[in-house]
């Protein structure tokens, strides 16, 4: 989506690097890359299933569950990363919104965890 934003307008502008932010952030939770979740995310024909994934079979299965100190932490990272990805650049936030928001702390679902589905994160606001 960066790339297509940068061919279309010539022009680097903060919401292509926050939409790399957010695939980046996804990458590392993912442990690869989230090409085929973002696209089916931005799919209309797909995105109705990938709302409703669980965020816990998404992260990488290869290391074990994250601990309970650090749920909420990737709970809220993961969040920002899908605000980062929103389809109208006017509707991502600044880095700024997004560094004040990883400083502030961990997500109030942390509790959830092993329910949460991708819908979830994509609705919550930063």
């Amino acid at each position: 989506m960066a790339i297509v934003e940068l061919a279309q307008t010539m022009e680097v502008t903060e919401k292509c690097d926050v939409f790399s932010f957010g695939v980046l952030c996804l990458e590392i939770i993912m442990g690869k890359h989230p090409g085929d979740l973002v696209s089916s995310l931005l799919s209309s024909s797909s995105a109705a299933i990938t709302h409703d994934l669980l965020l816990i079979d998404v992260i990488d299965q290869r290391p074990p569950p994250p601990l309970k100190s650090v749920v909420g932490d990737v709970i809220l990272v993961a969040s920002l990363a899908f605000s980062c990805l929103s389809e109208n650049p006017c509707s991502r936030p600044t880095m700024d919104q997004v560094s004040k928001k990883l400083m502030t702390g961990k997500s109030p679902l942390a509790d959830e965890f092993p329910k949460i589905r991708l819908a979830q994160l994509l609705q919550s606001n930063i």
